[in-house]
């Protein structure tokens, strides 16, 4: 039984490795292979929590619903893989607080390289949304996966 048991582990531990590594692939191309903004003369960003969100959801009239749509919902949905492989892959991750320092260095790594290559724009409530999206892929892989 635990020959069976340890092949079904190595099993879905490489299965959850491929996808990440997918995963990863797919947030590169998202996240950093848009074209730049530093020949602009405005880079964009956001450091007051719930500003952008509260804009969007207070003047959501003014916005395209695609435009709407992928901002909030969006940021919170692309980010959700992130609560369900980082446990399988690294069962320290399986503890909440180490998950939660885990994803906040992940996610402020990826704004702040956004910042400073000025692809994409800082916005703490991406933070915000993208957490909420690792914490909701941390609570389905806690409740159904483990």
């Amino acid at each position: 039984m635990t020959m069976k048991r340890s092949l079904s582990s190595s099993l879905i531990y490489l299965f959850a490795l491929l996808l990440s590594l997918f995963y990863a692939y797919i947030m590169i191309q998202l996240l950093f292979n848009r074209g730049s903004s530093a020949y602009t003369d405005a880079y964009r960003y956001n450091l007051v929590p719930f500003k952008t969100i509260s804009n969007y959801i207070v003047h959501y009239s003014r916005f395209n619903f695609d435009t709407w749509f992928k901002n909030l919902f969006g940021n919170i949905v692309l980010f959700i893989p992130i609560g369900i492989l980082a446990p399988i892959l690294n069962k320290r991750f399986n503890k909440f607080i180490p998950f939660i320092g885990f994803s906040l260095l992940l996610l402020v790594t990826v704004e702040t390289i956004q910042l400073f290559s000025r692809v994409g724009s800082f916005d703490v409530d991406d933070l915000i949304l993208n957490l909420f999206g690792a914490l909701i892929g941390y609570i389905f892989y806690r409740n159904f996966l483990k």
